[in-house]
């Protein structure tokens, strides 16, 4: 271990993992490093036995839910967008040479009491009972709009600089009500409360029209994908990426204490009593805990069922998403379904996840509107994590550090960070401009 690295990246998180394939893959002289004896830190996957040693201490879960490694039960789950950056990351990484994927079947969003499927298109629009009919007219046209936005075409743009008008402005134009607004902003945008309405409105067109490019290219139901076994495929793969570049991996490290110069520089990661040379260090944010500070926490419910969620077309994977407006919240509130379809249960169980970000210190009553839409469940754990943000000066410390993972269940603002990362990094931008066919092989 006594060697000099370029990167020393600490802890297995698909954050840090994705990173250290791409700083790999760059040609980087990388080690990777885990206190754990498991892939995945944070966002790993257990089995049934790990599931009840984790929140109930116990290794004897009851034999009616079968047999525990039919069981892939994702900590951190998330779905990944079929357009978006994940998938572009791992396109330009061939890190799908892994992995298979598969469509998600159902998006929903949930709207005065019910839950319904999102509307993505402008005829999806005129169908859709979230609107009456001349609701529906004018959300098509707003649809069409977007559809049609290019936007280095100023022909499309109706007059209109999106980077200077809001979104609350451009909505405006259209004359579409709060109810509309409501399911546009969080289940087809995917913002995660509404201080978008009063931001440059580009952001939220951009975020619209990935929602409906994604969901055009399978066909389905949902413009998500999801991996078979689960997300904990995932780090497995950049780690495989990795080595095949030439990183060292090490799981089971005690204590990685990070080591500094005089001048507060980061210089190489001490463990068992052997340092290894670095010239920058990546890691969660368990590792630098005296460079990050507590921004909020996550509550969220797991549980095991035998039916799929109720109203969504008895889709065997799913996402809902209750906008905070509905609620009478700050901020959203996501549910996600997955079951044996993605090979994360045994056949005829289903996991659902219900999470939002907390504002109080009671989840149980917290995440009842959510919990309240499953119907009965067999099992059901509670958890409560905290979330972190850096607030050191990488440029002075070299220590680059992830965010916390948010309560969301898709992806798009976890790769956010991830590439913001790269480019403080490398001092380079990441270019994702990939042949997004080169997934499909991989898809069922």
């Amino acid at each position: 271990m006594d060697e000099e690295y370029d990167v020393i990246v600490l802890g297995t998180g698909l954050k840090e993992c994705i990173l250290s394939g791409l700083l790999s893959v760059d040609g980087l002289k990388v080690l990777h490093m885990d206190r754990n004896d498991y892939y995945g830190g944070e966002s790993t996957s257990l089995n049934l036995i790990q599931l009840w040693k984790k929140f109930r201490g116990s290794d004897k879960p009851p034999a009616h839910l079968g047999s525990s490694r039919d069981y892939n039960v994702d900590m951190i789950p998330k779905f990944i967008m079929a357009n978006g950056a994940l998938v572009r990351v791992l396109i330009h990484t061939d890190v799908t040479k892994y992995l298979y994927f598969k469509a998600v079947d159902g998006s929903f969003v949930y709207n005065k009491g019910k839950v319904h499927k999102v509307p993505a298109t402008d005829m999806e629009a005129l169908k859709s009972p979230l609107m009456g009919i001349f609701e529906k007219r004018r959300a098509r046209k707003f649809f069409i709009y977007v559809q049609d936005y290019k936007e280095d075409d100023p022909r499309t743009h109706e007059g209109m600089d999106l980077t200077r008008v809001t979104t609350r402005e451009l909505i405006a134009k259209y004359g579409l009500d709060d109810n509309t607004v409501d399911f546009i902003g969080h289940a087809l945008a995917l913002h995660r409360d509404d201080r978008y309405l009063n931001e440059p409105a580009l952001d939220t067109v951009k975020r619209m029209k990935l929602y409906a490019e994604s969901l055009a290219r399978f066909q389905g139901g949902s413009p998500y994908i999801y991996p078979l076994y689960g997300l904990g495929e995932l780090p497995q793969a950049f780690a495989r990426l990795s080595a095949v570049y030439g990183g060292t991996y090490m799981l089971n490290k005690p204590e990685c204490k990070v080591e500094f110069d005089e001048e507060g520089k980061v210089c190489g990661v001490t463990s068992e009593g052997e340092t290894a040379k670095c010239k920058k260090v990546v890691c969660d944010p368990s590792y630098l805990p005296n460079k990050v500070r507590k921004v909020g926490k996550v509550a969220r419910a797991i549980c095991i069922m035998s039916h799929p969620i109720p109203n969504t077309n008895d889709s065997h994977s799913v996402q809902v998403i209750l906008p905070q407006k509905q609620l009478g919240r700050r901020s959203d509130m996501y549910l996600f379904c997955c079951s044996y379809s993605h090979n994360v249960a045994p056949k005829g169980k289903f996991i659902a996840f219900v999470s939002t970000e907390a504002e109080t210190d009671q989840p149980e009553i917290e995440l009842k509107p959510g919990l309240d839409l499953l119907g009965p469940v067999d099992e059901i754990f509670y958890d409560v994590y905290d979330r972190y943000e850096p607030v050191n000066e990488p440029s002075l410390d070299n220590c680059f550090i992830s965010t916390s993972y948010d309560a969301t269940t898709h992806f798009e603002s976890t790769v956010i960070d991830v590439i913001h990362m790269y480019s403080m990094i490398t001092g380079k931008v990441l270019d994702l401009n990939v042949d997004l066919s080169a997934a499909s092989a991989a898809e069922e």
